[in-house]
């Protein structure tokens, strides 16, 4: 595996602990996660990933059903667990044990530290394994449904800057994207190779993916922004949500805001909200049930 920020954030959990999680958190039905390792070739390593799976997917009278699939992409520092670890698939399980969501496949890959982007050096074309490599994998391997609006994608900080920009960058892949205190800057922040170089771990991080000093260029052929002007007439059938915490302590609300003025100025419907609070899971974890609502309603729509 390429280097990662792994290394700097202890937080994996034993194989051992994680099954105990999920026994725990789906004791009340036949809901089941199933993880296991994917062998990409693009990226010459293995890519860990989690499908957390609806209570009668393994039933004997849906052996022909398809479901929706909503792909997650978790935040810098965790990993394709962070779903069942920080208390999302127990949200997802209240909102179905209320009839407030159906029933779609959640699909969740290990991002390491890589935006969801390939980077500018070449050598961790993430985005490039990510549409070539596991969509078509899992599309092959679980039974989801394949067109456009049975299909999301969603994250949280590192993961909502991916998810946008994966979902406006390929608009005739996903219905619906929704992104938690996305990691959204219009600019690329001055100073980094001063910060890379002084060992500064944010910095590190920015370099390693979008060069060393930031390529202006390269951040824009990434940017949430420019790719909304690109690709604005097919967004116009996307739906879009995102939100972001006023006391975000990065300053995402700013990006947030700022997104949200440019869809306006496009004239591409989205929903957009600001909340209290700030860069967290406990944020996450409260405004999580409204994305998993706002992407119910799309596939329920489309089916």
């Amino acid at each position: 595996m390429p280097s990662s920020i792994k290394s700097h954030f202890p937080g994996r959990i034993a194989g051992l602990l994680f099954v105990v999680l999920l026994a725990a958190v789906s004791a009340h039905s036949q809901e089941r996660a199933v993880c296991r390792a994917f062998r990409s070739a693009l990226l010459h390593s293995s890519v860990q990933y989690c499908v957390y799976l609806p209570a009668s997917y393994s039933a004997a009278d849906a052996k022909t059903r398809k479901y929706p699939v909503l792909y997650l992409l978790h935040g810098l520092g965790r990993n394709e667990q962070s779903i069942a670890l920080n208390g999302e698939w127990t949200s997802l399980q209240d909102l179905r044990r209320e009839n407030m969501v159906g029933e779609f496949l959640v699909v969740a890959p290990d991002g390491w530290d890589t935006f969801y982007i390939n980077s500018r050096d070449g050598k961790t074309p993430y985005s490039d394994f990510f549409l070539r490599e596991f969509v078509p994998f899992v599309e092959h391997t679980y039974r989801v449904r394949t067109e456009r609006a049975g299909r999301g994608i969603t994250g949280f900080s590192m993961g909502g800057y991916g998810a946008l920009r994966m979902a406006f960058a390929n608009p005739e892949l996903f219905g619906s994207v929704s992104a938690h205190s996305g990691a959204l800057m219009r600019a690329a922040p001055q100073g980094v190779s001063a910060g890379a170089s002084s060992g500064n771990l944010g910095a590190m991080l920015l370099a390693r993916v979008f060069g060393d000093p930031i390529d202006q260029k390269f951040w824009d052929l990434n940017s949430p922004f420019m790719l909304a002007r690109k690709n604005a007439a097919a967004l116009l059938k996307m739906k879009i949500y995102f939100d972001c915490g006023t006391e975000d302590s990065y300053g995402f609300y700013r990006g947030a805001s700022e997104l949200h003025e440019t869809l306006d100025s496009l004239k591409i419907p989205h929903e957009f909200h600001l909340y209290p609070g700030g860069h967290s899971i406990s944020y996450l974890l409260s405004h999580r049930p409204a994305s998993f609502e706002f992407h119910w309603r799309e596939f329920n729509s489309a089916k």
